[in-house]
């Protein structure tokens, strides 16, 4: 009996994407075995008529055949060509039909906290690379980072020296990462730890969620910025706390306003996010002697204190804890490349140690290949060169976006005095910049509005964003000045 053979027209590339042709054929081609599309026993197309109907050379899909019958999806027969497998991989269940679901239960009426949709929050537009002036906060250019030197990191870290420790379901951080965060990370920010203070998590989020965890364990009273980061007190309220925010000015949260019975303060304050003011050296005294005096936890997120491209930054609210009331975490994310995840809690051996269990219970620990990693990145130079690199370069664009607001209705409201990746900006009073976001859209022009930041009710609605880590520094004078003619009406040539 004659095998039936699958149409060509089923197999289609993607020509917007950038990954190489014949990976894109071999992933096709496994996506209809497995969808059963392309059943088992059945005919491929010929490497000819496939890659007529692709519009690919024929070895670029002989190749990829070739390469699926090392794996053992196809398999070649005299006269016959490339067949499909009966391998086991295929799904033998049906799969079942959503529709027919009745969702009856009331129970996750009790579960879920919210509705997500009414919560404000940042989000960047999915299709933002694609745009001219994108204007995003916490997001790495790619032309700035050492592919190269990651690429070879990755092999040195897949090397058989290295497999035992990549490949171990023990709760443990890298050594050669924890030794660089104490030689060299945490020295730049007056802090002196041991090895038994550190833990390594997946990014300076989950490590904010571990201290979120921890203290909220009883009923929690916890103090946040306002504006602030929304996701810390996001975090806080999901965890079940009781959150009362405190305005912040131009010497950041002023201590003699967090109220009495207050256990726990979450503060930026080397950095403040998102108008970039830093906390005084007197309100870090004060802020360390209440937290004594008072008995509560500051949980300190020292995020982009790399970015110190004007003068050297403030030391780290750890460096100056005399009484261990500090947690404090830090990142590789902004740094190395957002999707890292890779940073760390440094605090008091004991909690630190319950912060590990708690760690191992959520995901055991951090990937080990992507921590040896990063740890040869870091112990080879890499990252200090990078680091300069990007100083060199952000501190152009910064120089540019200031310039060109000047002679603007856009008023600088924050920034970093050290340098950072963003301005905080005021636009003329009146203004939702949550409905300039979207006008800017059509422009091309990416902005990210700052209401998430304010808690509470009739919170001002005029500030944004404008992050200029992502964009090139010879668009950044038009981008602005895109945004600036929406209050003038002119158009921008």
């Amino acid at each position: 009996m004659a095998k039936p053979r699958i149409a060509a027209d089923v197999f289609f590339l993607d020509r917007n994407s950038k990954r190489p042709l014949q990976t894109q054929i071999r992933e096709t081609v496994i996506a209809s075995i497995l969808s059963k599309q392309a059943m088992p026993g059945s005919l491929m197309p010929s490497s000819r008529k496939l890659a007529d109907h692709l519009g690919v050379a024929r070895m670029t899909v002989t190749l990829a055949f070739q390469d699926l019958v090392d794996q053992g999806f196809l398999e070649t027969k005299d006269r016959s060509g490339y067949l499909v497998v009966d391998n086991g991989a295929v799904p033998q269940l049906p799969k079942g039909n959503v529709a027919d679901v009745a969702n009856t239960s009331t129970v996750w009426k009790n579960v879920l906290s919210e509705n997500l949709a009414e919560r404000r929050r940042i989000i960047k537009p999915a299709d933002w690379r694609s745009m001219p002036y994108p204007f995003v906060f916490g997001e790495m250019d790619s032309s700035l980072f050492k592919h190269t030197a990651w690429r070879e990191c990755a092999r040195q870290a897949m090397g058989k020296r290295d497999f035992e420790l990549m490949a171990s379901n023990e709760a443990t951080d890298d050594p050669l990462l924890v030794d660089y965060i104490l030689a060299r990370m945490l020295p730049r920010r007056g802090i002196t730890a041991r090895r038994e203070q550190i833990l390594i998590t997946v990014g300076a989020q989950n490590a904010l969620w571990l201290a979120t965890e921890l203290l909220t364990r009883n009923p929690l009273k916890a103090v946040c910025e306002n504006p602030g980061y929304p996701d810390t007190a996001q975090t806080l309220r999901w965890c079940g706390a009781e959150v009362t925010t405190v305005d912040v000015d131009q010497y950041g949260l002023p201590p003699n306003n967090i109220p009495a019975g207050t256990q726990a303060v979450f503060v930026t304050p080397s950095h403040h996010a998102p108008t970039g003011a830093t906390l005084s050296r007197e309100r870090r005294i004060r802020l360390l002697e209440q937290a004594r005096d008072n008995d509560f936890v500051i949980v300190e997120d020292d995020y982009e204190f790399e970015m110190s491209f004007i003068e050297p930054p403030s030391p780290a609210l750890k460096a100056i804890d005399k009484d261990e009331c500090v947690l404090y975490a830090g990142s590789f994310s902004k740094a190395l490349f957002p999707g890292l995840r890779l940073g760390y809690l440094v605090g008091p051996e004991r909690v630190i140690a319950e912060a590990k269990e708690l760690r191992s219970m959520m995901l055991r620990h951090p990937p080990g290949h992507l921590q040896r990693t990063a740890a040869y990145f870091l112990a080879q130079g890499h990252y200090d060169l990078l680091i300069r690199d990007m100083r060199r370069e952000f501190a152009k664009r910064r120089t540019a976006a200031v310039d060109a607001l000047k002679g603007t209705v856009l008023e600088t409201a924050g920034a970093a005095k050290f340098g950072g990746t963003s301005l905080w900006i005021k636009a003329p009073d009146g203004t939702d910049t949550e409905i300039l976001a979207q006008e800017l859209l059509s422009d091309g022009v990416v902005i990210e509005p700052g209401a998430p930041f304010f808690s509470g009710d009739n919170q001002p609605n005029e500030y944004f964003r404008l992050g200029y880590s992502s964009i090139p520094v010879n668009r950044i004078a038009k981008g602005i000045r895109i945004i600036a003619d929406k209050f003038t009406g002119a158009s921008t040539p």
